[in-house]
């Protein structure tokens, strides 16, 4: 293993901290500021999943994150670079969410001059949660295999162009409160009881399906998601506050596929800030979209 290498991602990735501990020499998680009725919080290290979606249970306010900025991903790129590191890989948030990514390539402008021998790759993952945390856990794995950053950072960018998400919708709350899932917003029919199948790639969010109550959605959204996966390919889960649910809906993608998920982990603090605590999310990899200019 290459100890000159490091992967950079942001907490909204949602892997576990088991596997960021057994990543550590490869892998800096660095962490999103939530700010609830005022106060601040660092991801991650001030306060649980549990404890935050109790909060957004119980208030009406939505809570709030913060972008990483230039400032903190230079200096972070500056201190591994202290530490001998001469490649860094970066690959973090949907940047049609947030303004992490562009923050991220601008602080590779800023000190490009005087670190003329730091290459550093970044790339913008296209969507949210294990979209990009579990194509970077498996970077980290093809690193200590050997291989190089060039082609991780090429494993990357090509699971980007492939990541699409999907939140089975049980409370769109949140969702509609917070205005970044724009498809959300524009769904009707709560008081039916109807519940959305919505879809998220890059900038495009888009209600697939509705249907009336919460386990005839977990059936439209395996037929829906089945039918969309490039076969064979692996498939991850965020859970919330459903663990029923969540069984369920994993007990059945299970059978329709014939294999089950390759990373389920609890949805973190920055998704649920803009999600809410109602849903599973999944993740998979589906057909190309063309790059981005």
């Amino acid at each position: 293993m290459d100890n000159t290498i490091r992967i950079i991602t942001d907490s909204g990735c949602d892997i576990s901290k088991e596997n960021e501990e057994r990543y550590k020499d490869l892998l800096v998680v660095m962490p999103f500021m939530i700010t609830i009725s005022g106060k601040s919080y660092t991801d991650r290290l001030d306060i649980t999943d549990d404890e935050f979606y109790k909060i957004l249970k119980e208030q009406e306010e939505i809570p709030k994150h913060s972008q990483i900025n230039a400032i903190q991903f230079e200096n972070k790129y500056r201190e591994l670079y202290e530490q001998g590191v001469r490649t860094i890989i970066v690959d973090v948030i949907n940047a049609a969410g947030s303004q992490t990514c562009s923050n991220a390539a601008l602080a590779k402008q800023n000190v490009a001059e005087d670190l003329k021998d730091l290459t550093i790759y970044v790339v913008d993952s296209q969507n949210y949660t294990l979209s990009y945390g579990y194509p970077v856990i498996e970077a980290c794995k093809k690193l200590e295999a050997g291989q190089s950053a060039e082609s991780v950072a090429a494993y990357l960018e090509d699971w980007a162009r492939h990541s699409e998400a999907y939140i089975i919708g049980f409370g769109l709350r949140h969702m509609k409160k917070s205005g970044r899932i724009s498809a959300a917003a524009s769904f009707l029919g709560e008081l039916m009881g109807l519940k959305p199948l919505i879809y998220l790639a890059a900038e495009k969010t888009e209600v697939l399906r509705k249907a009336r109550g919460e386990k005839a959605v977990i059936d439209a959204a395996v037929e829906t998601i089945s039918s969309k996966i490039i076969p064979e390919t692996p498939w991850c889960v965020v859970t919330t506050t459903h663990p029923d649910l969540e069984k369920e809906f994993i007990d059945k993608m299970t059978k329709k596929l014939g294999y089950g998920p390759a990373m389920v982990e609890q949805c973190g603090v920055v998704v649920s800030c803009n999600a809410g605590p109602d849903f599973i999310g999944v993740l998979t990899r589906g057909q190309e979209r063309p790059e981005k200019n």
